[in-house]
């Protein structure tokens, strides 16, 4: 393949890459996003393997065979509740492949036009090798604490900002060390703090703000696939890393906005702990049974329904389909209200709820749908905690404190969807489910779900 067609192909990839983004904003459109990100990158891969600069090879191929077939062995079997610790597996493999690029860079020998040349060469290396490595190892954490084999509680070393300055002040000596040529050491020892910095940034982070999480580790891993496309040489690599972190980067500012946290924060860790002593909770948890929420249902002319993570452990999606179905049938006004960090992966309830079949015109943002609660009937959450915790509102010291939730308790009837009387992922409690107008309806989401549709005709 000429030079000349393969750039035709990189900008044919890029404008598709671009069309499957802004795509991706709008439920109806993103199917068709999913298929332009699909063949803009297949287009890639093509143009990079049958281009000038790349002699295929056996090992080459296999290697694309091989990552194929894993690839689409663990598409196929994950299921949408592990789709947040693939997402985070993913992202450490594209940190960790920025690594051993740069470091094979460092271990090959280049042919300088110029000492300007030398020292862009050394700082790209440095900076990919930097980045990618902090996106490995934070990935990894995240996918520990987002599948429970790490602790969720966000980890307060003292002197913690201290110690993550130190870490970047002295990778910032190491780097002028190996550019006054001090040797390759230098290099590996910065690696060994990057991969540090990743891990205790990110255990810094309380489980309850794991969403925001995996958008910012999606943005580190786009500037480090960018840092590598300097490397490289392959502006494709660097347009797609440039969107990838660009966009992550967005979406982690948007997500810190709905749940009143600083930018500067996510980047630095430290956030989603404890302030001090909780405010004491009063009352007690009342449970009802199957029958009494089925009556009430019938009675309500205004139902909003409040997914959350358990509705995707329970894999409830299609049974509540099918109960908002049958209500809507009878004339009720029934309404979704989506939290933007619902579940552990940004998106994640519209995905499972577009999966389901729901109307999208029902599915509400929780900015569209708050000020209507005081004038809402009944309010299902099915497996919610700290999206409509109202300790975000009344408990200065919550790990939540000035969060921005849904405030169901304004309902008339609030029905929560509960497998046990537990605190959840993120350990907090939660005031709502002792309030005199909350009901806990206990067991598994699905199986509660399907028991009312016995009784809803």
């Amino acid at each position: 393949m000429t030079f000349g067609l393969q750039t035709a192909a990189y900008i044919s990839a890029t404008v598709l890459f671009i069309l499957s983004l802004g795509g991706l904003s709008n439920q109806e459109s993103a199917k068709r996003a999913v298929w332009y990100g699909i063949i803009g990158m297949a287009i890639a891969v093509a143009a990079t393997i049958v281009g000038s600069s790349v002699s295929p090879s056996m090992m080459l191929i296999g290697a694309i065979v091989v990552g194929t077939i894993i690839g689409a062995i663990v598409a196929t079997r994950v299921e949408m509740t592990g789709m947040p610790q693939l997402v985070a597996a993913l992202h450490s493999f594209v940190g960790l492949a920025a690594v051993f690029i740069g470091i094979n860079s460092d271990m090959s020998v280049h042919d300088f036009a110029s000492k300007a040349e030398m020292i862009i060469h050394e700082v790209e290396i440095f900076l990919g090798v930097f980045i990618g490595a902090v996106t490995f190892t934070g990935s990894i954490i995240a996918y520990g604490k987002l599948a429970g084999s790490i602790n969720g509680k966000a980890l307060i070393i003292p002197g913690r900002n201290l110690w993550n300055i130190a870490i970047v002040v002295g990778s910032l000596v190491l780097l002028v060390m190996y550019m006054n040529h001090a040797g390759s050491w230098t290099l590996y020892v910065m690696t060994g703090l990057a991969f540090l910095l990743g891990i205790h940034m990110v255990m810094a982070i309380g489980g309850a703000d794991m969403p925001v999480v995996v958008s910012m580790l999606n943005s580190y891993s786009g500037w480090a696939a960018a840092a590598t496309g300097f490397l490289l040489g392959n502006d494709l690599l660097i347009v797609t890393g440039a969107l990838v972190g660009s966009s992550g980067a967005i979406l982690s500012y948007i997500m810190c906005k709905a749940m009143n946290r600083h930018f500067v924060s996510v980047i630095l860790g430290g956030w989603g702990d404890a302030k001090g002593p909780a405010m004491e909770i009063e009352g007690e948890q009342v449970a009802i049974d199957v029958d009494g929420v089925a009556s009430a249902l019938n009675d309500a002319d205004s139902i909003v329904i409040v997914p959350g993570y358990g509705m995707a452990v329970a894999q409830a999606q299609q049974s509540i389909s099918e109960m908002t179905r049958r209500l809507r049938a009878q004339g009720k006004n029934v309404r979704f209200a989506i939290h933007p960090v619902a579940g552990r992966l940004p998106g994640h309830m519209n995905v499972l709820l577009a999966e389901a079949k729901v109307p999208y015109d029902i599915v509400l943002e929780m900015d569209e749908i708050n000020d209507d609660f005081p004038d809402t009937d009944v309010v299902i959450v099915v497996g919610s905690n700290d999206i409509v915790n109202p300790a975000a509102q009344e408990d200065p010291n919550s790990p939540i404190a000035g969060m921005p939730v849904l405030e169901v308790w304004k309902a008339k009837q609030v029905f929560v969807s509960k497998r046990g009387q537990g605190t959840g992922y993120s350990g907090i409690e939660n005031p709502l489910f002792y309030k005199e107008n909350t009901r806990m309806f206990y067991g598994d989401a699905k199986a509660s779900v399907d028991s009312l549709l016995a009784q809803i005709n």
